[in-house]
């Protein structure tokens, strides 16, 4: 059991706009262009909360637009680098058509989406948003998360969708355990799910366990969060809901821990541990990530964009072990053996 900890206080800061942004579609719009509305409002959100806790008139996030070589998709790519709070931070979002590949089409069928047969003729839309923040101070988590929307249309009819699901999560890699920063992650992500059905957090919990975990470290990435995939079946509506929820959720699980953590002091030695862990985040997000090894397989990827997720530094140092009864070793006990934190 974990010992009780005064939660965080959210609405102590001064600086931060956690409020939720204002939709401009009803929900009688398309479920596509609803989502594509809602990570051009996350995204703009969250680049204005980081610029203002990372506090620097002198850099600001780069604002990249781009697009494929097809002009069946584009994407904006915000990126900030080796400033004062923040060393790396991408918010990334996608859009993105086309016809259906015979790769996506054999992925349906391994995924039992029965509505997707073998001669017909589709296209598919997704759209999503992908985020990675790399704080410099070695107290302060990493922390990530991505929200996607995938549909399938009859090629002839546009506008009937033939199978739809969203997929996504949030998870936090302190190189610093501090218990009420992790019970915050996570209670604020069972909040957000229990509103919805008290069962998804639960599932999603162990999800997040099992996806980021790196066999051959026997151990997790870092504290987890939430994770679902083809979440589909119910009203799309609904689901969507529970994504845009989550989406908007994770400023406020988030933000107030790199706002409490960002200024503490720390030392040449917690810096360099902080450079190892980040090899390790280095070690998942290249040979076992899905959406990496994915995206680095696609014909014509955007390889700046997939890379955004590694961090700016990192460090391999050989036979490295934490000193017995360090807070080193607190954190790498942790990630052997994870925690129920809400």
């Amino acid at each position: 059991m974990v010992t009780p900890i005064k939660p965080i206080d959210t609405q102590a800061s001064s600086v931060l706009d956690l409020a939720r942004p204002k939709f401009d579609l009803d929900d009688t719009a398309p479920i596509k262009d609803r989502m594509q509305e809602f990570i051009f409002k996350l995204q703009k959100s969250l680049v204005g909360n980081l610029e203002k806790l990372d506090n620097n008139p002198k850099k600001k996030f780069l604002w990249d637009r781009w697009e494929r070589e097809d002009k069946r998709g584009y994407g904006i790519s915000c990126v900030i680098q080796d400033s004062l709070v923040l060393e790396k931070a991408g918010v990334n979002i996608t859009i993105m058509d086309g016809p259906l590949s015979s790769h996506m089409r054999a992925s349906m069928k391994e995924r039992k989406i029965d509505s997707v047969t073998d001669d017909g003729d589709y296209d598919f839309r997704v759209a999503g948003i992908s985020v990675v923040i790399h704080p410099s101070n070695p107290m302060a988590p990493t922390a990530h998360f991505n929200y996607r929307y995938f549909q399938i249309t009859e090629r002839d009819k546009p506008e009937d969708v033939v199978a739809s699901w969203f997929g996504g999560g949030a998870d936090l890699t302190p190189y610093y355990i501090f218990e009420e920063d992790c019970k915050h992650f996570h209670k604020t992500h069972r909040d957000v799910c229990d509103k919805h059905d008290p069962e998804l957090y639960p599932k999603f919990k162990k999800n997040c366990d099992k996806y980021f975990y790196l066999p051959h470290r026997k151990e997790v990435r870092g504290i987890g969060g939430i994770i679902f995939d083809d979440l589909m079946g119910e009203d799309p509506k609904k689901l969507f809901t529970f994504a845009t929820d989550c989406g908007f959720a994770f400023q406020e699980a988030y933000l107030p821990i790199l706002e409490k953590r960002k200024d503490m002091p720390f030392t040449k030695e917690q810096k360099e541990w902080q450079q190892v862990r980040r090899g390790r985040y280095v070690e998942f997000n290249v040979m076992i990530d899905r959406g990496t090894k994915f995206g680095l397989a696609t014909e014509n990827a955007r390889i700046e964009s997939i890379l955004m997720t590694l961090p700016l530094t990192a460090r391999w140092e050989y036979m490295h072990v934490p000193k017995p009864g360090s807070e080193e070793e607190k954190l790498v006990n942790i990630l052997r053996d994870p925690i129920d934190w809400a």
